[in-house]
């Protein structure tokens, strides 16, 4: 296995944070004065998304084609959409060199993701290693000092605590006839 395949498949293995504190607000404004350089950037509500996700994912590209090579049979039809069959060739292209931005992009987020997952994973383990050792140390005399930190963390530990069952609710009374 090579040392890469174990960095990335043990978490402990990034043990040491990496340098400069300052590379997570670097790397927002680089990625904030990226936005102003793609074409078209923008930010969709869940619902606008929705509307144009309909056509734009189930538009067969064959009759994309074949709607170009209408309006190039059309002045017409040029007209009506008030675009030639090259800029519409040239709109296709670049939304498929698009699709491997795209691409590339989700697989860095992924990556950030991830490294984030790894980070609060050590933090979380560190953390419980050291309620453990202060539990275990807070039991001996000269340790005392460390009970009401021991009972902070007792109460804010989320480990090894059952959910409360909520009562069950009581059954119905059976239903009585009144008679006459």
């Amino acid at each position: 296995m090579t040392e890469q395949m174990k960095h990335s498949l043990n978490p402990e293995a990034a043990e040491t944070p990496t340098g400069d504190p300052a590379l997570p607000q670097t790397l927002v404004a680089q990625l904030r004065a990226m936005r102003a350089v793609i074409p078209a950037f923008t930010q969709l509500t869940s619902a606008q998304r929705k509307v144009l996700f309909v056509v734009a994912k189930n538009t067969d590209p064959d009759f994309v084609q074949a709607t170009i090579n209408g309006v190039g049979a059309s002045p017409t039809a040029e007209q009506g959409i008030g675009s030639t069959p090259d800029e519409l060739r040239l709109d296709t292209a670049d939304a498929q060199a698009w699709t491997a931005v795209e691409d590339e992009a989700a697989a860095f987020l992924a990556g950030i993701v991830d490294a984030n997952l790894i980070r609060r994973h050590r933090i979380g383990h560190k953390a419980l290693a050291v309620y453990a050792i202060c539990r275990g140390l807070s039991k001996l005399a000269e340790h005392a000092h460390l009970l009401p930190h021991v009972e902070l963390m007792t109460r804010l530990n989320r480990f090894g605590k059952r959910k409360a069952k909520k009562p069950a609710a009581p059954a119905p009374a059976p239903a009585t006839q009144s008679g006459a």
